[in-house]
């Protein structure tokens, strides 16, 4: 088993059941645009990928997009962002990591401010190294742009990192494992987030976990 020396976690879905909270901001900027909102099981698929695909996928007209996304925050920012829950086992996970001396870092789709405002909230903040997302304007989005921020702000944080192979990503979704892999690097997903049933390994993930707890063995 190749011995890791930096983890990166995704944050919605991985770390915290976020869902609640972006369902809501999305089933009222639909509201707000007097747009017909998608079932359930589907306002379920907007946590994860970036706000623009997915809302691309379900309805939203191009010409409408700046509009849905503005409603989306009044919302968000209003109580959804917090309408939001820690994983069990998610902090226990992260002592015994932090214990052993791993570095670790987030990297996230969702915007790097709204993240760190609620990693700060569940007092998880403390425990990475950097916290990297999207910007407010979409510009960066993508998970493998993500990853490319988090990677290169973390080089004058922690000097030169590992190689590749040495570095592990955690997530819930194909874009999770798709973006790692553009950077060579493995993913292990989870089972308590969104990804739809067989979507991580029908993607490439190393393994999916059940428990937090269960990533120890194989970092």
């Amino acid at each position: 088993m190749t011995t890791r020396e930096l983890v990166l976690f995704d944050l919605d879905g991985t770390l915290t059941d976020s869902a609640p909270g972006i369902m809501e901001s999305v089933q009222y900027a639909y509201a707000q645009l007097g747009i017909e909102a998608p079932d359930t099981d589907t306002l379920r698929a907007f946590v994860g990928p970036p706000l623009h695909v997915s809302s691309a996928r379900h309805g939203v007209p191009a010409s409408q997009y700046e509009e849905f996304l503005r409603q989306y925050r009044v919302k968000f920012t209003d109580g959804g962002m917090l309408n939001n829950s820690v994983y069990p086992g998610i902090v226990e996970l992260l002592d015994t990591l932090t214990a052993r001396g791993m570095p670790m870092a987030v990297a996230t789709s969702k915007p790097e401010k709204y993240a760190r405002q609620i990693l700060e909230h569940f007092e998880l903040a403390h425990y990475f190294r950097f916290i990297a997302g999207a910007t407010m304007d979409g510009t960066r989005s993508a998970k493998a742009d993500v990853i490319e921020h988090c990677l290169a702000s973390l080089t004058p944080l922690s000097g030169q990192l590992p190689g590749a192979g040495r570095i592990l990503m955690v997530g819930d979704r194909e874009h999770d494992v798709n973006g790692a892999r553009l950077h060579g690097i493995d993913t292990v997903g989870v089972s308590w987030g969104y990804a739809l049933p067989g979507e991580l390994l029908e993607h490439g993930a190393l393994a999916v976990i059940d428990k937090p707890q269960e990533l120890l063995d194989l970092v």
